[in-house]
């Protein structure tokens, strides 16, 4: 498997094949049993943000050809050494 074919489609614009739901790639899922999968997340319409959807990879086709934002490096870096999150936030 390819894992980083898979990490590299975050932040594209993506539509799912068969419901045509569309969205943005926010997650990307590797499970125990062998699925690989993507979180696609809709956009907000009249100011409610619908809830994301989970996929499997055959049934994404991207439809952009740049992310929405720049993509986290996980291999160097704060968020690679897990120093990234709520825990480190501070207690108003």
């Amino acid at each position: 498997m390819n894992t980083i074919k898979h990490l590299e489609k975050l932040g594209f614009k993506a539509k799912e094949k068969v419901t045509g739901l569309e969205g943005v790639i926010t997650s990307v899922d590797f499970d125990l049993y062998g699925c690989v999968q993507f979180l696609v997340q809709p956009s907000a319409k009249d100011g409610e943000i619908p809830r994301s959807k989970w996929f499997d990879v055959t049934r994404i086709d991207i439809t952009s050809k740049e992310r929405v934002m720049e993509m986290p490096d996980f291999d160097k870096g704060y968020i690679s050494e897990g120093k990234k999150g709520p825990a480190n936030k501070p207690i108003k």
